[in-house]
């Protein structure tokens, strides 16, 4: 699917965020489009969450600004808020209320009124697979079942974006897949995602386009398949004593045949988009 941003649901100009002397996001333009699952990807303190506390409201930028469903951040919160949901990447559901309560208490604070709060709380439990587990006290589930909560509880108002900020990390890879299932659902049925990662995978799997972010700077910004292109579609890794070196090539047998002139172990793969942050930056996106 094309994503061409004509009208974006998010949008930034030269947004700064600076603490004190560090700059965690450094003049950075970006436009999300309506109906797109767009994947922000760097390592831990690239900037990832500073952007997205920007967006929510949660953070005034240095200078610059942003914008969601049009309405600017900062100027008119509000209504900025009114159309967005967020489940941060640490888990903050309440442990002593139920399930329920959690998002009873949620739709109250939206001013949901009652027959419209119940009905929907009920679907949103059924969504996330939890309906059986509605009446539990929430200290009793797992992390992977905090999380989804977590994503029931930002879906309850039916914003038209939601950001989800690492909504898998520390989870083990069969309750993952069951996260990106979730994603993939709330994506056909027209909600535009923003999504931090730094699982390389997960941006892969999941998002139309990927904008990569190191040190505040985005580097780049495309579909993964483009970036992927951009860099070379197969990687010959060679294990030296100086550590792993590598080159990119467009094919396999192109690569092969550079493997073949060499004297030493290698390794032939197919590129993924870490080794375009390897070769944007020198660094991997994990270290």
């Amino acid at each position: 699917m094309n994503f061409k941003v004509l009208e974006p649901v998010v949008k930034t100009e030269k947004l700064v965020k600076k603490y004190g002397s560090i700059t965690a996001v450094d003049n950075l333009d970006l436009e999300v489009a309506e109906g797109e699952i767009f994947g922000f990807l760097g390592p831990n303190g690239a900037g990832k969450t500073t952007t997205v506390r920007v967006l929510t409201t949660l953070t005034k930028p240095t200078s610059g600004r942003a914008f969601v469903s049009g309405f600017d951040v900062v100027n008119e919160p509000v209504r900025a808020k009114g159309g967005m949901a967020a489940a941060p990447q640490y888990l903050n559901v309440d442990e002593e209320l139920t399930a329920y309560e959690n998002l009873k208490l949620h739709g109250m604070l939206h001013k949901m009124k009652k027959g419209e709060m119940d009905e929907q709380i009920e679907r949103m439990l059924g969504f996330v697979e939890l309906a059986d587990r509605k009446r539990s006290l929430v200290r009793t589930f797992s992390g992977g079942m905090k999380r989804r909560l977590m994503i029931a509880r930002a879906l309850l108002h039916s914003p038209k974006v939601l950001f989800l900020d690492e909504p898998t990390v520390g989870l083990d890879p069969q309750t993952r897949r069951k996260i990106w299932d979730m994603i993939r659902k709330i994506n056909r049925n027209g909600g535009t995602i923003f999504l931090t990662t730094h699982y390389i995978e997960e941006a892969e799997a999941l998002c139309h386009r990927v904008g990569i972010i190191d040190q505040g700077k985005l580097i780049a910004l495309d579909s993964p398949a483009e970036l992927l292109k951009r860099t070379g579609s197969v990687v010959v890794e060679m294990f030296t004593e100086n550590g792993t070196e590598t080159e990119f090539f467009e094919n396999r047998r192109d690569a092969a045949d550079f493997a073949a002139s060499l004297d030493r172990n290698i390794i032939i793969r197919n590129s993924n988009l870490e080794d375009v942050f390897v070769k944007l930056t020198g660094r991997r996106v994990t270290q």
